[in-house]
This record gives C-alpha cells, structure tokens and sequence, in this order.
C-alpha cells in the first residue's frame, strides 16, 4: 500500500477490524519511512453486475452511479451523510445477494425508493421524479399524495 503522504509503499498495519457488518476489513496503517498514518479498506471482489436497462441496454452495475443518484436526492436535506453511506451500503448488499450476473434496472430503482421514503419524503419525491419520468406537475401532485395516503 502506497503511503498518502510521502508515496512509499512500506508500511505496516497497526490494527484491523471488521466493518459495515464483516463485509469489510478495516486496517489502520503506518508508514514505516514518515510515520504518517491511514486508513484501508479491503473487500471481497464480487463478479461484474449488469444492469439490464428500460430499452433493453446492459450496462455494468455502478455503485458510484447509485451514490450520485442518492446525493442528488438528499441534497439541501437534513441527511448525515452516514445515513446515506448506509443506506447505499443496503442497497448494494441486498442486490448483490439477491442477482449474480445480471439485475434489472426497475429492481433498482424500486428498492432505492423504498428506501428514500422510510429516510426523507422530500427526497423520494425528487428521486421519483427522475426515476417515472414526471412529465407534469400533477405527477408530483399525485405521488404527494400516494405518500400522505400511506402516512401512519
């Protein structure tokens, strides 16, 4: 492992420790020339996912493109960004288990929405928006009023 600060690659891990439910090992680290501390992260390598789009498109499965797609909809939201990280972390989890080769993107994108809607309404409004394609204000209007209808 290259050292963050002076670029050396002798170094020697000081502690590690499961994360993120044993799906990763955590391992702080020392660098043996500047003594600069940091951290790893190390996880199983999982076989290419792809995602079979709308039109029939396969693209590979993106975990970046689902955390963008997440921070576009909490934006200006009072979310930790913990919170998403987590939720992010479930979501890639639960599809991984679930699919090995190939998920379709509709799977996706409902199991995003659930989720958006147990953390913060504004932004599954605004993720469903993208997501069905609103093409009118009674859209949103309608999906307001499927979520108040579901209230407790």
């Amino acid at each position: 492992m290259r050292c963050p600060k002076c670029g050396c690659q002798d170094d020697k891990v000081i502690d590690s420790r499961a994360s993120r439910e044993g799906a990763t090992i955590r391992r702080r680290r020392e660098c043996t020339v500047c003594s600069h501390r940091f951290t790893t992260y190390e996880e199983v390598e999982r076989e290419d996912l792809m995602v079979i789009k709308r039109d029939g498109r396969r693209e590979e499965f993106s975990r970046e493109k689902l955390h963008s797609g997440l921070k576009k909809a909490f934006q200006k939201r009072p979310v930790s960004p913990q919170v998403i990280e987590d939720l992010l972390e479930t979501i890639v989890n639960e599809i991984q288990d679930k699919y090995e080769r190939e998920v379709p993107g509709s799977v996706i994108g409902e199991r995003v929405m659930t989720g958006l809607r147990g953390i913060d309404e504004v932004a599954y409004v605004r993720f469903a928006s993208v997501y069905r394609r609103f093409q009118e204000a009674t859209d949103f209007v309608q999906e307001v009023k499927k979520l108040e209808d579901n209230a407790p």
